[in-house]
């Protein structure tokens, strides 16, 4: 038996956690709770109390949100390499993208989804300033290598590219030359496809 637990539903943000397990390569457990019933049950608002997937439970150790589970999990198996190294000067940019995907493009495409307005004299008060802002940040980073880190496949590639890949699926993100490309590259991951296949078959 696993000493990680996977708490997630395949219609849900559950999909990056997956990718970045199937990433990591470790044995894992999971437990598939569907949405006004098993989430928010006691059984499970003990471990997430927002009654929200995905969550994991590693050796007694809960973690939700799926940014902090993916750097979790990086930090947790090394061997995967996953994230720079403390000592590596790339850890800086590892964590400004991966905090950026949790922050200002998160916060960016659900104002896009919810055609949420915010006047240009109020900018300065939310954290993504404007979606044009927050995209051409992102698309810059994306023309210094393969990967935001460079030629380095971290977490935050796992998370920003997640929301990339469902931002221009939905529409809340603008099909770019950049973020096709880096896209493509994505999804040309052998761990994305067995991620995909395994939601797949719990959707069906």
């Amino acid at each position: 038996m696993s000493t990680l637990t996977f708490y997630t539903n395949p219609r849900s943000r559950g999909q990056i956690v997956r990718w970045m397990l199937e990433e990591v390569g470790v044995p894992y457990d999971t437990v598939l709770l569907e949405y006004g019933t098993t989430m928010k049950a006691p059984e499970y608002l003990a471990i997430n109390p927002m009654g929200k997937v995905p969550a994991i439970q590693h050796e007694g150790t809960v973690v939700t949100e799926a940014a902090a589970i993916c750097a979790y999990l990086a930090d947790q198996f090394p061997a995967a390499g996953l994230a720079p190294a403390p000592s590596d000067p790339l850890r800086g940019t590892y964590y400004r993208w991966l905090f950026f995907g949790a922050g200002p493009l998160e916060m960016a495409a659900t104002a896009k989804a919810l055609n949420w307005q915010v006047a240009e004299g109020q900018r300065g008060m939310v954290g993504f300033g404007s979606l044009e802002t927050t995209l051409d940040t992102l698309a810059g980073a994306l023309t210094h290598g393969t990967w935001l880190c460079g030629e380095q496949f971290t977490a935050a590639d796992v998370y920003v590219g997640s929301a990339i890949l469902w931002g221009m699926q939905f529409g809340t993100i603008p099909r770019r030359p950049e973020f096709e490309s880096y896209a493509a590259r994505l999804q040309a991951r052998p761990a994305a496809q067995r991620a995909q296949q395994l939601d797949a078959a719990l959707l069906k």
